[in-house]
């Protein structure tokens, strides 16, 4: 059998049915290798390793009491999938990144905690963000910075770029990890993953969190668009109390991404949106012409897409950005361990007025419909997901001049946060490769639907990956 640590998801759970390997031997093998490549990656904050023995123990015993026969088994029973450090799981520490929190303990499971443990995965650990998931890097000063497997001089991206860098080095096939403003895409193309940030509403903030602004929603990084699919099968059930739904999808999102999608309308965005005038990268635009060719060439229509807004429209939601990072729960006598960037946010925050926050939510729902408008003419829409490759570690993180620092993000991403905005699915694909001083890298396209249009865009994402398929780990590194 091909190394475990080479299954995706979804062959994994179905080697664990078959009884070609024992939930004990994934935990095992996923320890070694977390303990091994963990720290050279920085994908790890905290690892689990009693609490993933102890639910290897009862889903061989889910196996043994089925006698084999593998029917009404959870979908990932026996797979290893840790969750982000801004995600609470009970027990365990919650500490999202910061000195500021450090010695919390969550009192309970979030709802996609309890979602990924009814679905039979096995919790390895907590993965590592930059303080309070703020910026497009993960370089917190709790733990090393998270590094793309591509280059170890380079960042894996944020804010869940320690659960990218965990699935990239092949330590699990699949993590959890969270999107505000592209914390899953940014790391999906930094480190050569599948990222999807689902639609406003799709997965549940319940039992237990709110959806705010709804800016923010949880996800899943993998390898493979089906595993994608799966894994929003697994997140998409509603709560009680819920204040953004949409409707679920006619069979599964998993039947979804196996469809053939036909004649899609498609849009090409390469001018950014959130700064007119960041650079971008050749490679970036050879990622989109490369998708172009593949689209064409798969019956699809495309043609130019109009930038939806002005960035001075983006910058009216500072209130939303701003204000959220002030509400984190921060005792005042603990602020000044924060890093200089959520120092001057919550500064920033604590300088809006209430009119000014009420405004900004109007005006977040003004702008999906500027740009639902503006972009009506398409079923998708394509673009690169960042502008550059990913950066050296340190070169973006500036804690002499944090309004720098911020700029520099925008630039960097600025085509992520629009999606967030309004709300609608986006997916960001490894489809290309190109030589960087010396290396070679991946550069992301991200698709982007209209809302609730998931299984369009995971049907065409499986199209790409069928018709151009990726490499699922970088070159030279080490698959021992």
């Amino acid at each position: 059998m091909t190394n475990l640590h080479e299954l995706s998801a979804l062959d994994l759970a179905a080697a664990v049915r078959r009884g070609e390997v024992s939930p004990h031997e994934v935990v095992r093998h996923t320890l070694d290798r977390a303990r091994r490549l963990g720290p050279q990656v920085g994908a790890f904050v905290h690892l689990a390793e009693e609490r993933a023995h102890a639910q290897a123990g009862e889903a061989e015993e889910q196996l043994a009491a089925v006698g084999g026969a593998g029917d009404g088994l959870p979908p990932f029973l026996g797979v290893p999938v840790p969750v982000k450090d801004l995600t609470m799981v009970a027990g365990l520490p919650f500490e999202a990144g910061s000195a500021a929190l450090a010695g919390f303990v969550a009192p309970v499971d979030d709802g996609v905690v309890t979602l990924l443990r009814a679905a039979g995965t096995l919790m390895v650990g907590k993965t590592t963000t930059p303080e309070l998931g703020l910026p497009p890097y993960t370089e917190p000063d709790v733990a090393p910075p998270a590094r793309t497997p591509w280059d170890l001089s380079r960042t894996a991206g944020g804010s869940s770029g320690g659960a990218a860098a965990a699935v990239a080095a092949g330590i699990v096939p699949a993590a959890h990890g969270s999107d505000g403003g592209g914390s899953l895409r940014i790391p999906a193309a930094a480190c050569g993953l599948v990222g999807l940030k689902p639609s406003r509403g799709r997965v549940s903030h319940g039992p237990h969190g709110v959806a705010g602004s709804g800016l923010a929603t949880d996800g899943v990084l993998t390898r493979t668009v089906a595993d994608a699919a799966a894994f929003l099968d697994v997140l998409a059930q509603p709560w009680p109390g819920d204040h953004y739904v949409v409707p679920g999808p006619r069979t599964s999102f998993l039947e979804a991404a196996r469809s053939e999608p036909r004649g899609l309308r498609i849009g090409v965005l390469l001018d950014p949106v959130v700064v007119a005038d960041a650079p971008v990268h050749a490679g970036a635009r050879a990622a989109v012409e490369r998708a172009v060719r593949l689209l064409e060439g798969l019956g699809h229509h495309v043609a130019e897409a109009p930038v939806p807004f002005r960035p001075e429209q983006w910058d009216a939601f500072m209130p939303l950005w701003s204000v959220g990072v002030l509400q984190a729960p921060v005792p005042p006598e603990r602020e000044e361990l924060l890093v200089p960037l959520t120092r001057w946010m919550r500064e920033i925050g604590r300088s809006f007025t209430a009119l000014d926050h009420a405004d900004a939510v109007s005006g977040l729902q003004r702008l999906a419909r500027q740009t639902a408008l503006a972009w009506s003419a398409f079923d998708v829409v394509l673009s690169p997901t960042l502008a550059q490759p990913p950066v050296v570690v340190g070169a973006m993180r500036d804690d002499a001049d944090p309004a720098r620092d911020f700029q520099a993000q925008k630039a960097f991403t600025p085509w992520t946060s629009p999606w967030n905005i309004i709300g609608a699915p986006a997916i960001s694909l490894p489809l290309h490769r190109e030589e960087v001083d010396g290396v070679e890298l991946p550069f992301g396209v991200m698709l982007g639907a209209r809302l609730g249009r998931e299984e369009v865009l995971l049907g065409l994402a499986a199209q790409l990956e069928a018709a151009d398929p990726w490499p699922h780990f970088a070159p030279g590194y080490p698959h021992d």
